[in-house]
């Protein structure tokens, strides 16, 4: 299998695991603060890094239900969020390939 790399961002803000620091995402890629995770405020993010996504699997969510993925750091494995697979209403198609990040796991890296 070889060694995994972990990519480095670069930007005005960049967020990391609030265990290991390991970089997840930057500012540029926020679309959306407004989000709700399992354990408070989230965050939805068009792109991370630096994360494996686990099996996917239907949620009923306060939006409808979702196929999504759960996201944990590369290094330390903590659960960080989730990756939206598929929106099965209309109005939530915009989150299918994105990804939320929890407020509350994440740290400042930069």
């Amino acid at each position: 299998m070889g060694m995994s790399y972990r990519r480095y961002l670069t930007g005005e803000r960049i967020y990391g695991c609030s265990k290991c620091k390991t970089h997840l995402a930057a500012l540029h890629s926020m679309v959306s603060r407004a989000f709700n995770g399992q354990h408070g405020r989230a965050y939805l993010f068009k792109f991370v890094v630096n994360v494996i996504e686990g099996e996917p699997n239907d949620r009923p969510m306060t939006t409808g239900n979702h196929t999504v993925r759960d996201i944990f750091c590369c290094k330390c494995g903590t659960t960080l969020g989730w990756k939206y697979d598929r929106a099965y209403e209309p109005s939530q198609k915009y989150k299918e390939g994105m990804f939320i990040l929890e407020r509350n796991l994440l740290v400042d890296v930069q």
